[in-house]
Order: C-alpha cells, then sequence, then structure tokens
C-alpha cells in the first residue's frame, strides 16, 4: 500500500558522509545520497547544493536541500551532494574556517566540484544555489564540466552586472525561480537586475516565498529541478 509522501519522509538511499579540503587548507563537512546501486559514472543525473546565508540559519540542511537528498535519489534516481560552506554547523557537524561573505567560499564551491566530478565520478551534474548559494554559484561555479545553474529565490547580494555578463559568454543554461512574494527580489525586480543576461530563464511561482515553506512550493521547486536535470522523470512522484 502506498503512502503519501510528507516533510518528514525520507526514501531509501546510499547516504555517505564526506570531507572536502579547500585549496586554503580548510576541512568542509558534507554528505552524498546517491540512488541504491548507482554505478559510479553512470549517474542518471546530480545536483550540487550550495545552501542559503549561513548568518541567517542556512546550511547543508536547510529543508529544499534536505528534502531533496531524502526523496530524489528514490523517486527519480538523482544524486544529491550537499555540504556547509566555512564556518557553517549542521547536525552533522561544523565546516572548518569563518563565514567570508561569499568570498573564500570560492575554494569551496570549487572543492565540491571537484569532488563531485574527480571522487564521485558524477555525470549530468548541475549546481542549485538557494538564496545566498545563487551568488556563489553566478560568482564562483564556472568549471566547465557542470551542465548549468539552478538558481531558487536568488537575491543578487553580492552578484554584480559583471558577474551576470559572464554567463552571457557560456552556452549552459540558467535558470532563476523567483517566489512572487520573494522579500528580497520579487520577479518583476529579478526580470529587471537579471535583463544583462538575455538568454535566462526566469520562472515566476505564485504564491510562494523566499524560503519555500509549505509542500506545494517544496513539491513546486523539485519539480522545476528534476525538469533541468532528469525531464523524462516527471511528474515527480506525491506517493511512494
Amino acid at each position: 500500500m502506498s503512502e503519501i509522501i510528507r516533510s518528514n519522509t525520507q526514501l531509501p538511499a546510499e547516504r555517505r558522509p564526506f570531507i572536502l579540503r579547500t585549496q586554503d587548507n580548510l576541512k568542509l563537512i558534507g554528505e552524498v545520497a546517491r540512488p541504491i546501486g548507482e554505478v559510479p559514472g553512470q549517474s542518471q543525473g546530480a545536483i550540487l547544493c550550495l545552501h542559503p546565508l549561513p548568518t541567517a540559519g542556512g546550511m547543508m540542511d536547510s529543508h529544499i536541500f534536505k528534502k531533496a537528498a531524502n526523496r530524489l535519489p528514490a523517486l527519480v534516481g538523482i544524486s544529491v551532494v550537499r555540504f556547509n560552506t566555512r564556518g557553517t554547523t549542521s547536525d552533522a557537524g561544523t565546516s572548518e574556517g569563518n563565514f567570508e561573505n561569499g568570498v573564500g567560499e570560492r575554494f569551496d564551491v570549487e572543492a565540491a566540484l571537484n569532488y563531485c566530478f574527480d571522487e564521485l565520478k558524477l555525470t549530468n551534474l548541475w549546481v542549485v544555489g538557494w538564496s545566498f548559494g545563487t551568488d556563489l554559484a553566478l560568482q564562483h561555479a564556472k568549471d566547465p564540466r557542470h551542465k548549468g545553474l539552478i538558481l531558487l529565490s536568488p537575491p543578487l547580494r553580492t552578484s554584480t552586472p559583471e558577474h551576470l555578463q559572464w554567463w552571457n559568454s557560456d552556452p549552459r543554461p540558467v535558470m532563476a525561480l523567483v517566489p512572487e512574494f520573494d522579500e528580497f527580489l520579487p520577479p518583476t525586480q529579478a526580470r529587471e537586475k537579471f535583463s544583462v543576461m538575455p538568454n535566462m530563464e526566469i520562472i515566476a511561482v505564485d504564491g510562494a516565498k523566499h524560503l519555500w515553506i509549505g509542500e506545494p512550493s517544496v513539491y513546486r521547486a523539485l519539480s522545476e529541478i528534476v525538469a533541468r536535470v532528469a525531464p523524462g522523470k516527471l511528474p515527480l512522484p506525491t506517493e511512494y
């Protein structure tokens, strides 16, 4: 008998903690959740999660990313890689270093991408940033091996027009999910700010807020991620 997927549902996956070593010699903690039985180098697809602002409570367990790790490996065969940037704490522990407002975090993003490709041998990897994580993605996720950027609630807090224009010279897709009621950058302002990226896709999500609270908002966010990474797996199941 099937059961409805709820906020705290955790489906089977191969879950493994890991430690990243950055170029400036910090140890960062993380976890990968992979489909059971997945063969290295033959993944359906994968996402690297860049979490919200740690000084406002953001971490690898921020709920959209925790729910992605709890659901997507089993439901659609997508691997989910999460980690705490420097100085960030979650239930798994605290990464070394101190918060550097997106500057030193460049080394964190680069280390995570290298780990995804060199150690985990992931294929069809997309970078998913949420809030603060979208600025990290836009500024530092330039590794040519990933497939593109998926941005949730981008505030453009530290990203400049020059950062955005870099992506105009890159053929990979950049998509932003912008909540209707985002208190930092709602859809109208987002379209204006991102106008320097004419090929970017901006999707306004009716009724949603910056933190994507509530199962309908979670389902929409995860569905849009799956639509880019593994579109043949839609619609996302609501039962298991």
